[in-house]
């Protein structure tokens, strides 16, 4: 299973969760089969700045990306994951591997989450 996860750092396992989805400077891109992480790429966000509807769905699925897990996102982003078929989970917090634990284990679920702050653009 592929898995995408928006990171704030560039840490390993230790990255934390970025809590503006689109807007994350990284990405973790993980495979895990069986519960065990079998390749890990935190890469680049090329949309972090700015991106148009959809771009970051369509990038993430160019990759194979099955699973999306991330703090929150915008009603429009999820219906992009949808339509490419990737399972989103929102709602998640911690490190990526936190998540990336929850999911092997099966015990992350899907809920709602609500930014603290809405993302203004680079500073």
């Amino acid at each position: 299973m592929k898995v995408a996860v928006p990171v704030e750092e560039d840490r390993g396992l230790e990255s934390p969760i970025d809590e503006h989805f689109g807007h994350a400077p990284y990405f973790a891109i993980a495979e895990l089969d069986g519960g065990e992480v079998k390749r890990l790429e935190i890469l680049e966000n090329p949309y972090a700045a700015e991106h148009g509807p959809g771009q970051v769905p369509g990038w993430l699925a160019e990759m194979g990306v099955e699973v999306l897990v991330a703090r929150g996102m915008g009603w429009r982003a999820l219906e992009f994951f949808e339509s490419y078929g990737i399972r989103v989970y929102r709602g998640a917090s911690g490190t990526l591997g936190d998540v990336l634990r929850a999911l092997a284990e099966g015990s992350i679920r899907d809920r709602e989450y609500e930014p603290r702050e809405k993302w203004g653009g680079p500073p």
